[in-house]
């Protein structure tokens, strides 16, 4: 049986930005592999309409900072990942916790890709005061998430 995975994810001044319920699907070394699927139905900005019950298989790395989402259809096809740039989640008592950094990637899948929310990024980097480490990271990371998509590296990839 899996284990319920409580995932909130923060803005870097601590607040809740976001919370749902998953279920842990592994976990091996430094990744942990949610499963999860929408309570309500949520209009999404860039991709439109979720249904409620879309179902996600999440990807998490203790110490990266970044984070994939695949989007599967009803016949469990990948419909799209999309990609967040955040601080290293933490796994503790059954809640993994995050900050949102902001930056996003949308990728087909065809895995051709779209860099979402620059500008957001620049706007609350000034507004919450972002180390310079930090803002370093989020770019740097931001390369390394994307020569993963352009070499179909892990998730980027038919396995799951």
């Amino acid at each position: 049986m899996s284990a319920q995975i409580n995932v909130r994810v923060l803005k870097f001044d601590g607040k809740e930005y976001r919370r749902w319920n998953a279920l842990l699907a592994r976990q091996e070394g430094p990744l942990i592999v949610l499963e999860a699927e929408f309570e309500a139905e949520v209009e999404h900005e860039t991709f439109g309409r979720i249904a409620r019950g879309t179902r996600t298989v999440e990807y998490y790395w203790l110490g990266r900072w970044y984070n994939v989402f695949k989007f599967l259809g009803d016949e469990g096809q990948v419909r799209l990942y999309y990609c967040n740039i955040n601080m290293p989640p933490e796994l503790v008592n059954g809640v993994l916790t995050y900050v949102d950094l902001d930056i996003d990637v949308l990728v087909q899948p065809d895995l051709s890709y779209q860099i979402l929310d620059l500008d957001e990024f620049e706007t609350n980097a000034e507004r919450y005061q972002y180390p310079e480490q930090v803002r370093m990271r989020a770019h740097g990371s931001l390369a390394q998430l994307i020569g993963m998509i352009e070499t179909r590296a892990f998730p980027f990839t038919a396995s799951r």
